[in-house]
């Protein structure tokens, strides 16, 4: 089958495109699904250098990516409430960016929702929403979110504010329409940024949900008046210097799969807006890597096997 595969840590050049690598056969509780689409993640290009072993252990050879959508091709033993050919979205066990992958963690994908819609929901949304939970952010309270007009940030802006929740985003200024269109408040990242989030929150903020990763931590730390409990980082590699709690874990898969089915309805039904922002053939996978790590795209990067 064709699939992305690194055998060792480094920049995107490691990527390389085979055509003769082997359809992996499920196993118990397992399907194997021929993949329609997968959604590019900042984790992917981390991973590819070897920047969160600690979180994502690696084996090579390497498949890249988490996250898919795609038609069920054949059951493993024991697996039940799913039929060959059903569409699902979810996350994969053996890497998405190939036409064949193995999962026991996926629903139903809603006839309404595009194959690149439901790519780009798996990561988003549940990182998105385990992290406002971590935070606890709850109504009248004021988050500042970092990279808020990426694929997460711009799940989070929304989860956010459907909750009553003031959301004062990052980005750069080209985005601000789109952060505005999602309920948030957007300032401008870089030297000054500080001074920027107090003007925009004078009361204050309650809680930093880090989405970006570059340099983000000290400020943030500053502007909660050095108070660090809720602070929390999915992006900065440094987190365990500042002291600042670092989240790459899922929750447990009963509640990521009722978090997604709900996710996905919302998408259908236009109340939760997936954006996204450029779709690639798989063989294009180092360039859309390179994109995702250079931190200027708004919504979400897919590929196409």
């Amino acid at each position: 089958m064709e699939a992305i595969v690194y055998e060792e840590f480094g920049g995107a050049d490691v990527l390389r495109h085979e055509t003769g690598v082997a359809v992996p056969e499920p196993g118990p509780g397992e399907v194997r699904v021929a993949v329609a689409a997968v959604g590019v993640n900042p984790v992917d290009h981390k991973r590819r250098r070897g920047w969160v072993e600690q979180f994502y252990p690696t084996t090579f050879p390497a498949v890249p990516g988490l996250e898919f959508a795609g038609t069920v091709d054949a059951l493993g033993e024991g697996v039940t409430g799913v039929a060959v050919g059903d569409e699902v979205l979810g996350w994969t066990k053996t890497g998405a960016y190939a036409q064949y992958a193995l999962a026991d963690l996926f629903v139903p994908k809603p006839a309404g929702l595009s194959w690149e819609q439901a790519a780009s929901l798996p990561v988003a949304g549940e990182t998105a929403q385990r992290v406002l939970d971590l935070l606890g952010v709850r109504e009248g309270e004021t988050l500042l979110l970092h990279g808020a007009a990426g694929a997460v940030g711009s799940m989070a802006v929304q989860l956010a504010v459907a909750s009553g929740v003031t959301v004062i985003g990052t980005a750069s200024e080209r985005n601000h329409a789109h952060l505005r269109s999602l309920g948030a408040v957007p300032v401008t990242y870089g030297e000054g940024l500080a001074d920027r989030v107090r003007a925009a929150a004078p009361q204050g903020v309650d809680a930093v949900f880090d989405a970006a990763g570059h340099d983000t931590l000290p400020v943030s730390i500053e502007l909660m008046g050095g108070e660090k409990e809720r602070i929390v980082t999915i992006a900065a590699v440094d987190a365990a210097e500042h002291g600042i709690v670092f989240s790459g874990l899922s929750a447990a898969p009963d509640v990521v799969r009722a978090s997604l089915t709900a996710q996905a309805g919302l998408a259908v039904a236009g109340s939760l807006r997936v954006t996204v922002a450029e779709s690639f053939p798989l063989k294009e996978a180092a360039r859309a890597q390179e994109l995702s790590e250079s931190g200027h795209v708004r919504g979400k990067l897919v590929l196409r096997p």
